[in-house]
């Protein structure tokens, strides 16, 4: 099976990122957003082999969780990154699938830190 690689983002491209470490030999399917992501994953049919994830994916949610502020997920009406994990998180549970090995390159420090917490938190305690 061909390998595959996202990088989920709405303006950069992996290469614009340079202030922390994701995988830059890969040739990425870039997505702009929580609904590209899922239909590519739905639409082939496996998961991905590696993810770069961004938090804010649309402009309702920049400004948040910048300044360590809580982020108020429930009056966004455009999903952000970490809903894509959560519903990777489901995906793989659904399917008792492998989470796929992945980065977080957000420069909000609470969206990426949410992320990578209910990364971990679910794969420890589903297995995933």
């Amino acid at each position: 099976m061909l390998k595959y690689y996202i990088f989920l983002d709405d303006e950069r491209n992996p290469w614009d990122v340079t202030w922390c470490d994701i995988r830059r030999d890969y040739h990425y399917n870039i997505v702009r957003s929580y609904a590209e992501f899922t239909g590519m994953i739905e639409t082939l049919g496996y998961l991905p082999d590696y993810i770069s994830f961004d938090h804010d994916l649309a402009d309702q949610h920049y400004g948040h969780g910048l300044n360590n502020d809580e982020i108020p997920y429930d009056r966004y009406s455009e999903k952000t990154g970490y809903d894509a994990a959560k519903w990777l998180v489901n995906f793989c549970i659904d399917r008792d699938l492998k989470f796929p090995d992945y980065d977080v390159h957000s420069m909000n420090p609470v969206g990426r830190t949410n992320i990578i917490e209910y990364v971990s938190n679910a794969k420890a305690k589903a297995g995933i």
